[in-house]
């Protein structure tokens, strides 16, 4: 049965059409930026680089992925790792790497009962200890996946450029939650990435991001921010980045990758600790940010609505088709340029259901907020 003449499942129709040009509009104009970009020739003049990494109870990790980051094929660079009050082995663990590679230099943060901290202290504290202009950041949990990882990163620097935004994924293993985090972070590495192609850079990632130490004095450190819990990454390149400033580095050679958690409960709270910066974001940026996950809300819901009723079915159709045949090959182009294999034909489930999950994480921020003054 048709229902033209029903002006409740016309307009639902045209909420439909318009929610599906808006997700068109995404994929073409943001996310296809990324599988476009070329990116141009390294920089043959390679400056001097600063590592800093901020660890609290990390000896585990450092032990296993600090040798990959002090073993980079690159002329002059130091790694300054700040150990910041941490209660395991972890001062063990860098005093033998200490007396192993001369270029790694190590702050100790002490503990004081009168004095709590964020991670940004420890961030402050290894960019005051750096002696070189380009600071390039990561954490203790990651390791770069090739040598000529700060060669990619640093190759952009030039007189103009004071951001430069890489790419952090995570570590392949079984299980749903490793394909979601892991579908979760390419999608929003294609959402940032491409945004800062098209010139509107909003974030970058601390486990791989690259920035001008003359810039973080010159702009007062994490500013305003500064006792926000999280946001020592996005929330300074969102309040300092722009069009003329920004490069991307997203090659295979200069990814980064990480331990992903495995529990839901804890992948939870991580993500509740990201989204807490969003409210802070300018208000262009949140307007684009929020646009995106609720057309494809609007989207789905319309389409259920409509073939439901049978109305209009065949238009309905083909616009859900062609919205789907371009979800599919820009995230199965996109995994393959990200190097994320496996995730495009789960990512039919997780388009539907991760708007949901980062709503309920965002709502529940607001209701449970509190001024508890968390590391990490």
């Amino acid at each position: 049965m048709m229902f033209r003449d029903n002006p409740f499942l016309l307009i639902v129709f045209i909420l439909l059409a318009l929610s599906a040009a808006i997700q068109l509009f995404y994929y073409l104009y943001f996310y296809l930026a990324v599988i476009l970009y070329k990116h141009a020739n390294p920089a043959t003049d390679r400056k001097p680089v600063s590592v800093i990494i901020c660890a609290r109870n990390e000896s585990a990790n450092l032990e296993k992925f600090l040798p990959a980051v002090l073993e980079q094929d690159y002329p002059e660079y130091e790694v300054i790792v700040v150990n910041d009050c941490s209660e395991d082995d972890s001062y063990d663990v860098l005093g033998k790497y200490l007396q192993q590679y001369p270029h790694l230099k190590i702050s100790n943060v002490n503990k004081d009962p009168k004095f709590t901290h964020n991670k940004k202290f420890a961030q402050f504290i290894g960019i005051k200890a750096a002696t070189n202009d380009m600071l390039l950041f990561t954490d203790a949990d990651c390791k770069p996946v090739s040598d000529r990882w700060i060669e990619g990163m640093a190759s952009h620097f030039d007189g103009k450029t004071d951001f430069v935004l890489g790419y952090g994924g995570y570590l392949t293993g079984k299980g749903f939650l490793n394909r979601y985090i892991r579908y979760d972070t390419l999608a929003i590495a294609m959402q940032y990435l491409g945004m800062a192609i098209r010139g509107i850079p909003y974030m970058g990632v601390g486990r791989n991001l690259a920035y001008r130490r003359s810039l973080f004095f010159d702009k007062k450190g994490f500013g305003s921010h500064n006792r926000v819990i999280s946001g020592d990454d996005d929330l300074f390149v969102n309040s300092n980045a722009g069009k003329s400033n920004t490069s991307v580095e997203f090659r295979g050679s200069t990814h980064t990758r990480s331990i992903p958690t495995s529990s839901f409960a804890d992948w939870m709270k991580q993500k509740k600790r990201h989204l807490s910066t969003a409210p802070y974001y300018k208000l262009s940026d949140k307007v684009l940010l929020i646009t995106e996950p609720f057309t494809r809300v609007l989207f789905y819901a319309s389409f259920f609505v409509l073939i439901s009723y049978l109305f209009l079915w065949q238009y309905v159709l083909i616009i859900f088709g062609l919205r789907l045949v371009t979800h599919i090959t820009v995230l199965a182009l996109g995994q393959k340029k990200l190097n994320e294999p496996g995730l495009a034909v789960y990512s039919l489930f997780f388009d539907i259901f991760s708007p949901v999950i980062n709503a309920t994480v965002y709502l529940s921020n607001i209701l449970t907020r509190s001024g508890k003054n968390l590391w990490k």
